[in-house]
């Protein structure tokens, strides 16, 4: 089915992206948000024009996607379909299961509805932080109910290719089961660990690496967003963060043994970190297959115009693929690592290219 007017309703970033990515293919997009000034900047962005009501386009919507907090889709979701705004209709929030539920106790029309969620996202929020490229090659849940219509499936699957992720159909209560493993219970989790910096030393702060950077990179996110993310998955979240609570008790208690002089205790702090590796390891690749064992090639780099585009155009030269990169600053010098990863391959004759070239390496 070709999609050629979409409605997306919500400018946020995922919505804002979206737009983007449809306007790439040359989609015409039209936006609405409660919040005049996110529908502005959106605009200006070049995600779409203002949609009203009152002045639908001649040609009509093909697809209106609907970008709100979980709480407000199925109310959304009524308004937009008793002023047949569109043909077909989709939400994109990440709690599937309850605003079914709920569009179904509203006398929604279910059949020109197809519930999904694009699992990609960022730390900052709103609509200055959409990128057109942040679906590409990122999994997007699509949970119809029996009542969807083949042709509102259809259009869904357009969407999805149009914005250049994977379709994977799966049950609405599986999909809210699934993220609260893998996203939602994290991002409470770093929360909580970030918690603790808040009334820290500033000389622990000073000591604090790359570590715990990681760790709590997501807790940097919008709390109003997340509360209602949260609150459309309570029960699946509590779950999750029940059972990390029960290991983390489990290793303070083996903790506390040791300190008191039990080695024995010392088995069950290995456990969990086994455990730990086991599951890191079961995250797929970036490619969605198994992840692949890269080899790291650490470079110092100075913290100045240009030096990152000089060290890409090394591998470039060479001919090797970095698979990723992390920048590690070190503490009040001008200068950090960069750490590389390629094919393991490749690892020699990158390192000997970077050397030959003056770089150094740790």
């Amino acid at each position: 089915m070709e999609l050629r007017t979409v409605l997306v309703v919500g400018t946020g970033l995922i919505g804002t992206s979206t737009a983007l990515a449809l306007r790439r293919h040359g989609v015409r997009v039209l936006l609405a948000d409660r919040d005049a000034g996110a529908v502005r900047l959106a605009r200006e962005l070049g995600a779409g024009e203002e949609w009203t009501p009152e002045a639908p386009p001649e040609e009509g919507v093909d697809l209106a996607v609907i970008a709100v907090p979980p709480a407000f889709v199925a109310s959304e979701l009524l308004e937009l379909q008793r002023h047949d705004a569109a043909r077909f209709y989709t939400d994109v929030a990440s709690v599937k299961a309850e605003p079914i539920h709920r569009a179904r106790q509203l006398g929604c029309d279910l059949a020109s509805y197809v519930a999904s969620h694009p699992l990609a996202g960022r730390e900052r929020s709103g609509p200055g932080a959409a990128r057109e490229d942040l679906f590409l090659g990122r999994p997007w849940a699509l949970c119809p109910t029996e009542e969807a219509g083949p042709e509102a499936r259809a259009a869904v699957l357009r969407l999805v290719e149009l914005c250049g992720a994977n379709p994977v159909e799966v049950d609405a209560a599986e999909h809210d089961r699934a993220v609260a493993v893998v996203s939602h219970a994290p991002h409470v989790t770093a929360s909580a660990v970030a918690a603790r910096l808040a009334d820290t030393t500033d000389v622990a702060l000073g000591l604090a690496g790359q570590g715990v950077r990681d760790v709590t990179r997501i807790a940097g996110s919008d709390p109003g967003l997340w509360l209602g993310i949260l609150s459309g998955n309570a029960a699946p979240v509590a779950e999750v963060l029940e059972a990390v609570a029960r290991d983390l008790n489990e290793a303070a208690g083996a903790l506390r043994a040791l300190a008191d002089g039990d080695g024995a205790a010392i088995q069950d702090i290995t456990q969990l970190l086994k455990r730990g590796v086991v599951g890191h390891d079961r995250i797929p690749g970036k490619h969605g297959g198994p992840a692949s064992a890269y080899a790291v090639v650490q470079v110092v780099i100075g913290d100045r115009p240009g030096q990152l585009a000089r060290l890409f155009q090394v591998c470039d030269e060479v001919g090797v693929n970095v698979e990723d990169v992390r920048l590690e600053h070190a503490p009040g010098l001008p200068l950090g690592i960069a750490e590389l990863s390629v094919q393991p391959d490749a690892a020699v004759s990158l390192v000997e290219a970077l050397r030959d070239r003056g770089w150094q390496l740790p």
